[in-house]
């Protein structure tokens, strides 16, 4: 079981260059969780995978709103569930309404929310007065 609360607060600019600072990030956290070891490099593959392409889609869909604005991330470890939550300021989307991508046609994109929903525990998206919200949980322990 997780005893030690973490709290990480990432601010980035709207620009696809901080994805690999990003991922890294996340990965690390991953690599030093008290998860068992075997375990802890698929777990910061996941985490990588998962947070960058929602950054990536953060990125994607807000800079039509604004190519000043920011992406917060913001990760957070508590009673073995580890916790990425993705704000941005762009128009929103119906995760619900996200098909799964279709196999036998793949282009260069579309598989994003098909990658973070298969290596997640659970995908919620929302919005808020302030922009929109992607949150991520996993089971760590």
């Amino acid at each position: 079981m997780c005893e030690t609360a973490v709290n990480l607060d990432i601010v980035v600019p709207n620009e696809t260059r901080y994805l690999r600072f990003v991922g890294a990030i996340a990965e690390q956290l991953a690599k030093e969780l008290d998860v068992q070891e075997d375990k802890r490099d698929t777990l910061a593959f996941h985490l990588n995978l998962a947070l960058t392409e929602a950054v990536a889609n953060a990125i994607q869909y807000s800079a039509a709103a604004s190519a000043k604005d920011s992406v917060r991330i913001c990760l957070s470890v508590k009673d073995s569930y580890l916790s990425v939550r993705v704000f941005d300021h762009g128009g929103g989307f119906d995760l619900a309404a996200v098909p799964a991508p279709d196999f036998d046609e793949l282009g260069e994109r579309g598989r994003g929310i098909f990658f973070i929903r298969s290596v997640m525990d659970s995908v919620q998206y929302s919005k808020t007065d302030s922009g929109n919200v992607l949150e991520m949980r996993k089971k760590i322990a």
